[in-house]
């Protein structure tokens, strides 16, 4: 079975991370491999203007598979050799998803543990069951955020909590991180795929360039300087004015009728 099952509903496109039987852990299978395959698959269609990621069974992922770790304790194993692991291995998905123009929601249904928590991280947005917990849990097993999670978390919540979370490891439950920004909403967890749905049905009723640019443009702005963001977004809305989909857009504002995106 793959990592990943994939279920295409017409502009949507549903990833559910498919092992839970080692609670959906990111490392000692294809689960890199697929989501770099997926995220170059998505950049390739314009038809695809939302993607929801969530997992099977009770927890969301938990990361890195610990027991898989046992095997870096092999001397013959060099530093070396484990840091270009890395570097061809998780720290792929990173680069994938946060290279990926479409607006990824994220629906976290239980805890979301170390790598599973940044994998979180790299989502746009974040929808919370009741049940989720989100733990920066690296030091607790003696190692670091190997995966980009000291650039990710402290985006998500601010540097003060984020230093809070990976300094003890501690997990939060979901109402704290609705207060703390980590997720934008917390629902039962009978209504977390809807609610997931329902914000993807949203932006997937716009049109898929000016999205695209859009989210491109956000993630940008984490980075640029306010000149270089705007030199990029004076280009990005010359394009933009010459879509179809603008025309139609003010068409519809001025026939006072509702818009028909191609």
């Amino acid at each position: 079975m793959p990592f990943l099952h994939q279920e295409r509903d017409g502009a949507i496109l549903t990833l559910t991370m498919n092992q839970p039987e080692t609670r959906n852990a990111l490392t000692g299978n294809t689960a890199v491999e697929e989501f770099v395959q997926v995220c170059d698959q998505v950049r390739r269609d314009a038809s695809v203007k939302a993607v929801i990621l969530t997992g099977a069974g009770p927890i969301f992922s938990s990361g890195g598979n610990v027991k898989d770790m046992q095997r870096f304790f092999d001397p013959a194993l060099a530093p070396d050799a484990i840091r270009e692991e890395y570097r061809q291995g998780i720290q792929r998905i990173p680069r994938a998803l946060t290279q990926l123009d479409v607006p990824v929601i994220c629906a976290v249904n239980g805890p979301a543990i170390g790598a599973g928590l940044d994998l979180a991280c790299m989502c746009d947005i974040r929808v919370a069951s009741e049940t989720a917990t989100f733990a920066e849990s690296f030091v607790r097993v003696g190692i670091v955020p190997g995966d980009g999670g000291a650039w990710l978390l402290p985006r998500a919540v601010g540097r003060a909590k984020a230093a809070e979370m990976a300094f003890t490891g501690e997990a939060i439950d979901a109402r704290e991180a609705l207060a703390c920004g980590l997720v934008s909403r917390v629902v039962p967890a009978d209504q977390l795929l809807p609610t997931a749905r329902a914000l993807a049905e949203k932006i997937a009723a716009n049109p898929g360039a000016v999205m695209r640019m859009t989210k491109r443009l956000l993630r940008e702005g984490e980075h640029s300087s306010l000149e270089s963001l705007l030199e990029l977004s004076a280009g990005y809305q010359a394009m933009a004015h010459k879509t179809a989909d603008h025309r139609e857009a003010v068409m519809a504002f001025v026939e006072k009728r509702k818009p028909r995106f191609q």
